[in-house]
């Protein structure tokens, strides 16, 4: 008996081997395994988390999801297992219950810190693919790993390349940058960013503002084991091309180093991560400008200023998990940035320079809870400390020649602003009723500003054009001549040449010399601001059948400093995916995912009346920081011009220079009227309404098509108007004697806009992946006020405002984003092409001429009819009424009857812009555990290929996911499972790494102009006088210095 039981015991241990061959050679099939994808709320991966699966008889495997947040555990003996998965930062999660078959193709998803229902059933197939989930919507667009290789290091061209991306905004302020789900702050380096998602979910109750044009910025966790890098980024002058409005190639050199290390503090405790970045860079800029030499012959100022910048930033952030249930981040950021010889540049002369720079402290605080086995709560609070200085020359006048250039002193003086920003968060995810994801929360922020600004106690001139009297040869005037057309640079030639042969002001004047306005402040240059804002949001996310979602909210927000109170915003959206498998377990299409979703929605959006408004108020309130604004029309109570009296000792140079200007204590003593800011106190806060419709379709070979629709209606918007304009017709008689111009804060604006996106994405293979999107839109409405910019709040005519209706200036008709990764294995070469393309910016054709008196220079031409005069032969064109341009012919004097012409009538030139990174890696050392997880990576091969059930970056090889494959996304995003095992052939994992790569901006050289002068008084009228930056705005690193910039870089990690 005993040696029937011994060959049984050598039978079955033979038929053990063979059978773990079998597996091995045919995918396990006798064994089940477990394998999937971690990720957090945000749908971004997680890393290094640990999963537990334990089988009834309390044996336990664990494995660690790698960078791509894929885990896997095999060698399962078919049954139930009780899944278990530990993260630093994120709350525990347990589902039991969990079959294992031998035959186990689905993937076991699991998203931490969401919801309890969706982490104990959320057997989803791979997020990239489509779903009816509410944050699942595929137009939005998510990079991570290899795909942020395609974007800039230097944090401003970033932050430029991330609003190209996300298109043109919707709203009053432009698109939101979020970083770990809070607002402001600075933004981090690319070496700390763990994700970045664009236009997820815009119509969400928690979003205080449209999802389109929303980024949200997700930063590394902490690791639990030590990783870090060290990086350098080099640019000079010798690697770019030359400014085409720069006289040479200017000095410039860029260098952009820091480095991380992240590790466990306490394992499977606590861990940190930390990121360093210093930034210098020796930039310049481009002053082009019209001026007069010392014969006051007008010539152009092409120069090149040279304008350093700094910036050094330092984040800690710490995970610590508390216990089971409870999780904390605490994060701080250091941040300095200093710029010398700002305020120079296009018509700005060297002599308006001042120096700034600012420190930032910010803190951040995240506690997550599992209150019960239904309920999840999260907790952030964050305190943001920034004081900015400035210093500038305020002792002397400024000069301002509209459209030609800006001299004197920068009138800047010695300015301070300290600024305490805190905002507390908490959110609740509940799943009380089975299908029922229920979310809500409240979000309070406050702000404290103490700001010191003695801008313009040295006085300002501006001198614009106009129509003044033919002279004679001796200066004198032509009596019975036609007044001639004069532009404000020979405004102020006649201003000083009259000056040199004795006239007095009041003579200068009368023969249409001396400055157009005179403006200065003085008093008490501080002033404050308090100002809290309350949101409070209730959704309910509705699974109404497995291919259909249904989610209804509402969001409540209010502030203090005005008095609206009704600011309910209700949203609803449905997403339904027609023809998609009802069988299988719910939130799951069988055994794939829906190849075609159509999501409709609604949504109502409150903006808040930012603090300046209210600090503008309390600045300017006539009594804490008296403000004046004379002109040539006005008198004083003597009944002598004005002009006259103050600036009869005045004298101006062909420099750009003013000496002897009178002081704010004289006007005073003049008892001129003064300009207040107020807020009206009806001001209701701007709402937009905001419908949609998006279509997803799953194409063959792993194309992606979304398609979106939607329309945009903002009531309420903001404008500056001035209540006390003069009244039409009498442009020196106001409503109120007493005062000049009284901007009065009011919310009778309007803007309409609509809009088509069409995206497409591919994983074309395990080295290669693709998206682009394309735009085409139109917003209209009578504000531009916008961004945070005053100057574009204030209507042309306060007491028509809706003469103002035309397009909206940021808002071009057609745009066009490309990016993607490619990987050429054989040359083990990264490319990373990132291409812009858009129709040009609207802009606004002004005649810079004050015919209304109210001190802006925001009259429009009209459009020439018969009533306008032709301009007599051998007469000089600028000279005369009409005006021939490549836009359109205006009447620069409008006559009774004709029309006036549009805001932002006119388009200027477009952008195109190619972008190119490369990049290659060269590794060396092995990782601990690597011939491991090698072989832990052979046994998983065919779909999904995933990285073991081992702590290694990534794993070995295997065929390409499919449509809801879990293997890792491999080299760059798209839909499907991504490739296995990272990067093939392009970058091999090591323990220690270095990589060498180059950014081109514009590598084809093109030049980019901003849009053209649209003063018609000015000498430059239709002229561009600045460069666009690399990504269609006129922000970014050192867009001036050059037309096309080649970055050099080194990193290293291990």
């Amino acid at each position: 008996m005993s040696l029937i039981k011994m060959r049984t015991k050598r039978a079955l241990g033979l038929a053990l081997m063979l059978m773990v061959a079998v597996t091995i050679g045919f995918a396990q099939q006798a064994t089940g395994s477990l394998r999937g994808q971690v990720k957090d709320e945000f749908g971004g991966v997680v890393v290094g988390a640990t999963i537990s699966v334990v089988d009834q008889s309390g044996a336990e495997k664990t494995a660690t999801t790698n960078e791509e947040g894929v885990y896997a555990v095999n060698g399962l003996q078919p049954g139930a297992y009780t899944v278990r998965a530990k993260a630093t930062g994120f709350a525990v999660f347990e589902q039991q219950n969990v079959q294992v078959t031998a035959a186990r193709r689905e993937p076991l998803d699991i998203k931490l810190s969401v919801t309890i229902e969706e982490q104990k059933v959320n057997v989803t197939a791979d997020q990239r693919g489509l779903s009816t989930e509410s944050e699942n919507n595929a137009d939005a667009i998510v990079l991570k790993g290899k795909d942020l290789d395609a974007l800039p290091d230097d944090p401003d061209d970033l932050a430029s390349a991330l609003q190209a991306l996300a298109g043109p905004s919707v709203g009053p302020n432009g698109g939101q940058i979020y970083i770990d789900g809070f607002t402001g702050g600075r933004l981090p380096p690319k070496e700390a960013i763990r994700e970045i998602r664009v236009n997820q979910n815009p119509l969400n109750a928690e979003n205080d503002k449209p999802g389109f044009g929303r980024i949200d910025i997700l930063t590394r966790p902490g690791f639990d084991r030590w990783r870090g890098s060290a990086s350098l980024n080099f640019n000079d002058r010798i690697l770019n091309a030359r400014n085409p409005f720069a006289p040479t190639r200017a000095p410039f050199q860029q260098k952009l180093y820091g480095f991380t290390l992240s590790g466990p503090i306490t394992a499977k405790k606590s861990s940190f991560f930390l990121d360093f970045q210093h930034r210098d860079i020796s930039d310049n800029n481009v002053i082009l400008a019209q001026v007069l030499d010392p014969s006051l012959n007008a010539v152009s100022f092409n120069q090149v200023v040279f304008q350093p910048r700094k910036f050094t930033t330092f984040s800690p952030r710490f995970d610590y998990a508390i216990n089971q249930n409870n999780t904390l981040v605490l994060r701080y950021t250091y941040s300095h940035f200093s710029l010398e010889n700002a305020g120079i540049g296009s018509f700005s002369l060297p002599s308006r320079a001042f120096n700034t720079g600012n420190t930032q402290h910010t803190f951040q605080i995240t506690e997550t809870a599992v209150l019960n086995p239904k309920v999840i709560n999260e907790t952030r609070f964050q305190f943001i400390h920034t004081h900015t200085f400035q210093t500038g020359d305020n002792s002397i006048p400024a000069v301002n020649v509209s459209g030609a250039f800006n001299g004197g002193g920068a009138q800047i003086g010695q300015a301070a602003n300290t600024e305490s920003r805190w905002e507390l968060q908490n959110y609740m995810t509940a799943t009380w009723i089975p299908n029922h994801t229920f979310r809500f929360g409240v979000r309070l922020r406050g702000v404290k500003i103490t700001d010191i600004s003695p801008n313009n106690f040295g006085g300002s001139f501006s001198f614009a054009g106009g129509f003044v009297p033919q002279l004679d040869a001796s200066n004198n005037i032509v009596v019975g001549a036609q007044p001639v057309f004069i532009s404000s640079l020979d405004r102020y030639r006649r201003t000083i040449l009259l000056q040199q042969q004795g006239f007095t002001m009041a003579q200068i004047i009368a023969r249409g010399g001396g400055p157009t306005f005179f403006s200065i402040a003085g008093g008490n240059p501080q002033a404050e601001v308090k100002q809290v804002d309350f949101g409070a949001f209730f959704q309910d996310e509705w699974r109404i059948r497995p291919n259909l979602t249904f989610t209804y909210g509402v969001r409540y927000e209010n502030q203090s400093n005005i008095s609206s109170n009704l600011n309910f915003a209700p949203r609803v959206f449905i997403a339904w995916a027609p023809g998609g498998k009802t069988t299988g377990t719910l939130g799951q299409f069988g055994a794939g995912q829906p190849k075609f979703v159509i999501r409709a929605g609604f949504g109502m959006f409150y903006d808040r009346f930012n603090e300046s408004g209210t600090l503008s108020e309390n600045r300017f309130n006539g009594i804490n920081e008296p403000n004046f604004t004379v002109s040539s029309t006005d008198v004083a109570a003597n009944g002598q011009p004005i002009f006259s009296t103050i600036l009869q000792n005045t004298v101006f140079s062909a420099s750009g220079t003013a000496t002897n200007a009178p002081s704010a204590a004289t006007l005073t003593n003049l008892a001129q009227p003064q300009v207040i800011y107020r807020v009206a106190d009806n001001l209701q806060a701007p709402y937009s309404m905001l419908g949609a419709i998006n279509i997803e379709r799953q194409l063959p070979h792993n194309f992606t098509i979304t398609g979106v629709a939607f329309m945009y209606r903002t009531r309420h918007a903001l404008i500056l108007r001035d209540v006390n304009a003069p009244l039409p017709g009498t442009p020196t008689v106001r409503p109120n004697s007493q005062f000049s111009n009284i901007f009065e804060w009011e919310s009778g604006g309007f803007v309409n806009m609509s809009q088509i996106v069409i995206g497409v994405r591919n994983q074309l293979n395990k080295v290669m992946s693709i998206f682009a999107n394309y735009n085409h839109g139109k917003a209209v409405g009578n504000t531009d006020c916008f961004f945070g910019n005053q100057f574009n709040c204030i209507p042309s005519n306060s007491y028509n405002i809706n003469s103002d209706i035309g397009r909206l200036a940021f808002f071009p008709r057609h745009s066009f984003i490309l990016g993607g990764t490619f990987g050429i294995p054989k040359l083990k070469l990264s490319l990373n092409p990132f291409i812009v393309a858009r129709t040009g910016q609207f802009f606004n054709i002004t005649t810079g001429i004050d015919s209304n008196g109210d001190r802006l220079l925001l009259e429009r031409p009209a459009f020439a009819d018969a009533q306008t005069p032709a301009c007599p032969a051998g007469v000089n064109p600028l000279t005369c009424d009409l005006r021939v341009t490549r836009w359109g012919n205006f009447d620069i004097r409008p006559k009774p009857g004709q029309t006036i012409i549009p805001r932002n009538f006119a388009e200027g030139p477009g952008f195109f812009s190619v972008n190119l990174g490369l990049s290659r890696t060269f590794g060396f050392g092995d990782l601990p555990g690597a011939k491991a997880a090698q072989a832990a990576a052979s046994t998983q091969g065919g779909r999904g290929g995933g990285a073991g059930g081992i702590n290694v970056p990534r794993g070995g090889g295997g065929e390409r996911g499919g449509q809801g494959g879990g293997g890792p996304r491999g080299g760059g995003g798209g839909p499907g499972g991504g490739g296995g095992g990272g990067f093939p052939g392009v970058s091999a994992e090591k323990r220690y790494n270095i990589t060498f790569s180059v950014q081109i901006q514009n590598i084809f050289n093109r030049s980019n102009f901003a849009p053209p002068v649209g003063n018609l008084s000015s000498p430059l009228f239709g002229q561009s006088t600045q460069t666009l930056g690399g990504f269609g705005d006129s922000g970014g690193a050192s867009n001036a210095s050059a037309n096309r910039r080649i970055t050099a870089g080194l990193r290293f990690t291990f």
